[in-house]
């Protein structure tokens, strides 16, 4: 038996030497789309989980889970998804001349067959879900991935004996005490990654009555896709053994429904797929591990721009290729860190700012929640550098930036602009806690002390905030928020520096409404009750799922609006672009304080708070639950919704 306990800490599991030499040459490119990265991510599940994992960590505040490679990469960017894409891992095994190497291929076929399979059955029954039903597929097996990763000498003996009369879990069991399905599916979770992906996994060996009590599920369409997906590979690999057919045909027809034509149709579509990447699992001839490493650490260095590191002296001087691998994935950590921060200061760079400002603005948009910019920028700052030399004016920055971080909540994002300008992108501000932190930051640099020698350098800052709530078709948000910060941040300049400034872009009802959700949010009512303070609140925030229910979905889960008021507000929008809520109370189909509960839900789901309050320990859980009906009772607009919201809360 193995303890699993060292597969939980494993840093990276291992890509096809050929995915890694494609992400190569694409990287040294510079005519490259990141459409042709996305086509070489989606065959190999090491470095596609591990962008997933990324897109769904609270890093980036995604609203909805992530369960595809292709939207993973478009929530990360260009930037951050090809530091993550060339950060491989590679095993020496697999490339080697022993029967390893035959393991880890025939791994890695399964892994594109079942991808292939699962985006043929996505085609068939669910077409808008392909991305997310081949990224599952391409998961199935990554348990088998990381067996083989950190038991390469046991996992051996397990395969060896699948071969004479066990079946593969069977062996698993026998030999290790754990299948892959459960690893695969333990690690998933361990990674974060949504449910539906983890239960695909963790399910897909199941027998047809196994899988009766998983229909009534919202993940049984999917996890009747893996299993049909798995069966197909099993039906592949045996064309001459009549039974792995006949159990396709059954489970095709008790999952899906299918008649025999239509899995036969299938199957042979699926193999047509696949067989246009099985020219990847011929790396016979590929480059050792280490001279593949090395590139992507070159690579690395030329799309960061900023890093200059000596690694080829180091990596010459290694005697063991294992250990070379180690060496390269250190740095190639730095320079992903180095990708997205700011050499001097340390903060986030501009780069960096300006693809978070546009995740945020769509956000805003889509949820007509409100975002808020601060500019500081350093007063005499030239002055500071022409008196006591550049080397103190570094210092200064520096320590700014520990002023600043040390002023702002962990939600927001701090970013050096430019120069001595710095911005902070506030999560969920409002124009008076925008004020506020504006200048709690101004009134702590001025008490700040910067020392030259023994002598204290008075140095102030100027900053200059604006707030925005984004209309429904708004498309040039961020540069409108950047021009208003910026004004107000030379409104300051002009008003004899040291001083706070605030442009406000919010018309007078959206500013009373945007209040109005604030004050009836659960958080904002267990800060007044002085149950918790707004430090605390904010962590426990941070922990609740990003998810984000349409208002009209809401309107209808709460009895407020029936289907067809929703679908006739929805045809009104197309040509009025007029938001669903304010369209919902000009009909007289909901009054503000409906609209104002619908938005207040939007931003906040009550239950994830409370759960994540008692989970952090914060409140005992009988005193949030006790909060939460408490809150209830007094919030709801009227008694007939009051039952319904308690039911969901407390669920």
């Amino acid at each position: 038996m193995i303890d699993p306990a060292k597969i939980w800490t494993l840093a990276q599991l291992p890509s096809l030497p050929t995915v890694a030499q494609s992400l190569l040459k694409l990287a040294a490119n510079p005519e490259t789309e990141l459409r042709q990265v996305v086509q070489v991510l989606k065959v190999d599940p090491a470095i596609s989980a591990k962008i997933v994992k990324a897109a769904n960590s609270t890093f980036f505040g995604t609203r909805s889970e992530v369960k595809g490679i292709e939207r993973a990469v478009s929530l990360l960017g260009p930037s951050v998804s090809n530091s993550l894409s060339l950060s491989f891992g590679l095993s020496a095994s697999a490339v080697s001349s022993s029967p390893m190497s035959t393991h880890y291929r025939n791994c890695w076929r399964d892994s594109i067959i079942h991808a292939a399979a699962a985006a043929e059955i996505a085609r068939r029954v669910a077409p808008a879900s392909a991305d997310d039903f081949a990224f599952c597929g391409l998961l199935l097996d990554i348990g088998r991935l990381a067996l083989l990763s950190a038991f390469e000498t046991d996992y051996r003996r397990v395969l060896e004996e699948s071969h004479e009369g066990l079946s593969l879990p069977q062996a698993e069991q026998k030999l290790l005490g754990i299948q892959h399905a459960e690893v695969g599916a333990r690690l998933m979770e361990q990674w974060k990654l949504p449910a539906a992906i983890v239960e695909g996994i963790r399910w897909h060996h199941s027998s047809l009555s196994e899988f009766d009590e998983q229909r009534p599920t919202e993940n049984f369409p999917i996890l009747a896709a893996m299993a049909v997906a798995s069966f197909a590979n099993d039906a592949l690999q045996s064309k001459v053994d009549d039974q792995a057919r006949e159990q396709l045909d059954r489970v095709a027809r008790g999952l899906l429904g299918w008649n025999v034509d239509e899995t036969a149709d299938f199957l042979h579509q699926t193999e047509l797929a696949w067989k246009q990447h099985a020219s990847l699992l011929e790396f016979d001839d590929a480059e050792s591990p280490a001279d593949l490493m090395m590139q992507a650490n070159e690579q690395l260095v030329r799309l960061t721009l900023r890093a200059h590191v000596a690694c080829t002296q180091a990596m010459l001087r290694q005697q063991l290729a294992e250990q070379e691998r180690r060496d390269l994935e250190f740095q190639n950590k730095q320079l992903q860190k180095q990708a997205l921060h700011d050499p001097l200061t340390k903060v986030y760079n501009r780069q960096f700012f300006d693809e978070m400002l546009d995740t945020e603005s769509k956000r805003c948009t889509r949820c007509a929640s409100p975002i808020g910019l601060i500019f500081a920028d350093v007063d005499h700052f030239k002055q500071i550098n022409d008196t006591y030399g550049h080397q103190f004016g570094d210092v200064v920055l520096q320590q700014m930036v520990t002023v600043f971080a040390t002023s702002i909540r962990n939600s927001d994002i701090l970013a050096r602009f430019g120069g001595e300008e710095f911005v902070i992108l506030v999560n969920q501000p409002t124009e008076r806690g925008l004020e506020r932190l504006a200048e709690k930051i101004r009134r702590r640099v001025e008490e700040e002390s910067f020392l030259f020698g023994d002598m204290r350098v008075p140095v102030t800052v100027s900053l200059g905030s604006a707030i925005a709530v984004p209309g429904r078709e708004e498309c040039d948000l961020p540069h409108r928020l950047i021009a208003a910060a910026d004004a107000s941040l030379y409104d300051a300049k002009r008003g004899g520096r040291n001083r706070c400034c605030l442009r406000s872009l919010v018309d007078d009802r959206e500013r009373a409404l945007a209040q109005q959700v604030l004050q009836h949010r659960f958080s904002r009512w267990l800060v007044a009750r002085r149950l918790l303070d707004i430090p605390a609140v904010s962590r426990a925030l941070l922990e609740c799922a990003s998810e984000s229910s349409r208002i009209g979905d809401l309107a209808i889960q709460y009895h407020y609006l029936d289907d067809d008021q929703v679908t006739h507000i929805l045809e009104l929008q197309e040509q009025t672009g007029e938001r669903f809520g304010v369209a919902a109370v000009r009909l007289g189909w909901i009054g503000e304080p409906q609209l104002v509960h619908l938005l207040s839900l939007q931003q906040e789901n009550p239950r994830q708070l409370a759960a994540a309050i008692a989970r952090l320990g914060m409140l005992s859980s009988a005193r949030v639950s006790a909060a939460l009906e408490e809150y209830l009772a007094s919030r709801l607009p009227d008694d007939g919704n009051r039952f319904l919201e308690t039911e969901m809360v407390t669920a």
